[in-house]
Formats: structure tokens, sequence, C-alpha cells
């Protein structure tokens, strides 16, 4: 069973002058750089999902919604990953592309902070930088959104 989750490719506030993307480093897996992500609770709705993942981990939810990917995303856990999340196999993810509000303030010192240190970077740099386990959807979605002339 995939736990139903959303993901946010967060573009900086000087898109789209800069392609600059978030990424946050974990709390719990060192050198472990991602996207804002999170589970979809029961009956709610994935944009609903989408604000609150925001707010919890990096201390907003100012943001632009700029496109969707059209389908959901699917990835494996590792095993030492897969032993923690049980039921759950991996995550089926639905990926957001928004811009970061001229008002919006990062502050990953949340009530339950997830990540260590966070950068914005370059398209190039995220696949270096992401988990083993996802880079082959990171791909897939930054390619997608470069198709779209968005990236």
């Amino acid at each position: 069973m995939y736990r139903p989750n959303v993901a946010v490719v967060v573009l900086s506030k000087e898109y789209p002058h800069k392609k600059e993307i978030f990424l946050a480093q974990r709390n719990d897996l060192m050198d472990v750089w991602q996207f804002p992500q999170g589970g979809i609770d029961e009956g709610e709705e994935v944009l609903e999902a989408l604000f609150r993942e925001l707010e919890e981990e990096i201390g907003t939810n100012s943001v632009e919604i700029i496109a969707e990917f059209p389908e959901w995303l699917s990835y494996d856990f590792p095993p030492k990953i897969a032993e923690t999340m049980k039921p759950f196999v991996g995550q089926r993810q639905r990926y957001f592309l928004v811009k970061l509000q001229d008002n919006a303030e990062i502050n990953i010192q949340t009530a339950h902070p997830e990540f260590r240190d966070y950068k914005f970077v370059a398209t190039d740099e995220i696949l270096k930088l992401s988990a083993s386990f996802k880079k082959d959807v990171y791909e897939c979605v930054i390619n997608y959104f470069k198709n779209e002339g968005l990236l």
C-alpha cells in the first residue's frame, strides 16, 4: 500500500528571472535533501494538504501555484525506512510547482522541525543532492516542468 502524499517544488521569489528551487536537508537523514512533502490526511483535499504541509515544514504557505504534475507518481521506500512506515511500502505523490509570494518568510524551525537547513539551487543540482530512492521521480517532475517551459 502506498501512502497518499503531496510534494511541492518551491520556486524562489525571484522567479521567473531566476529559476532557483528550494531544497531542505532532513533532520533524520544526513546529506539527504528534498522538496517539502507530506501525507494527505483521511478526508483532506490535495490542495488543503499542500498548504498545510508547507506551513508545517517551511513555516509559510504564502505561495502561488504555477502548475501541477498531471498524474500521481509513486516510489518505494528503502528497507530501513519501510520498517518505520508500515503498513506503507512507499508513497504515491501529487506534485505542484509553486512560487513564494513576496511576503513569504521561510522558517524551518517550526513546531515539529523536519529540516536542519535549506537552500535554493539550480535545477541541475537537485538530483546530485536528493535521496537515491527519489531521484527517478524528481527527474521526471523536473523534466516535465522544463518541457512545459516553466523551468
